[in-house]
């Protein structure tokens, strides 16, 4: 019988309750504050909320479309990582997506980016390395990189939307990067 309810994923948890309530503050103000404090764009470097942008856009929403997608799929795999990674590992690695997609935005685009999208492709090809043996690259991850990575950069070069697909390729190379840097050492 179950008795209680266990916050069992704290940084996802929380990442989750953040954006939701960024979202609720977007839509009562308008999208102002999403706008001024969950997107990053070109702007001066003295003005204070860019660097909080470069976190805070990974907060940040259009609607409840684009925030549901994305954390559908974060609350799926982000729990697992936690636990296989640690929650300030986790955390580290979200941060260090959100800043990296955040400069590279600024720097090839000048349009806004907002949205958990490269935290998203960073949880699905790190959640690929879930099972990797020493020395062996599975055969699973082979075909997320080929499916997702891949559908990204034919959608990069064929499509005119506004999803950002650098983020998303950006997103699934750190993944990997993390995946290989946090099992070097490991014989799992």
């Amino acid at each position: 019988m179950i008795k209680r309810f266990h916050y069992n994923s704290p940084v996802i948890l929380t990442y989750t309750i953040l954006s939701f309530i960024v979202l609720l503050l977007g839509e009562f103000t308008n999208f102002y504050s999403t706008r001024l404090l969950f997107s990053v764009y070109r702007s001066s470097l003295s003005d204070v909320f860019f660097y909080f942008r470069l976190f805070g856009h990974v907060l940040g929403h259009a609607d409840w479309n684009h925030y549901l997608n994305n954390f559908l799929i974060i609350l799926i795999i982000g729990p697992m990582l936690e636990e296989k990674y640690g929650s300030k590992n986790l955390l580290v690695m979200m941060a260090i997506t959100a800043v990296m997609t955040g400069l590279l935005n600024i720097l090839l685009f000048s349009s806004a980016l907002l949205g958990a999208s490269g935290i998203v492709f960073m949880f699905i090809l790190l959640g690929s390395f879930a099972n990797i043996r020493k020395g062996k690259i599975p055969i699973t991850l082979v075909l997320v990189i080929i499916v997702y990575l891949g559908n990204e950069v034919a959608d990069a070069l064929l499509k005119q939307d506004n999803v950002s697909q650098l983020t998303h390729i950006a997103g699934g190379i750190f993944g990997c990067i993390f995946g290989f840097t946090r099992q070097r050492g490991r014989s799992v």
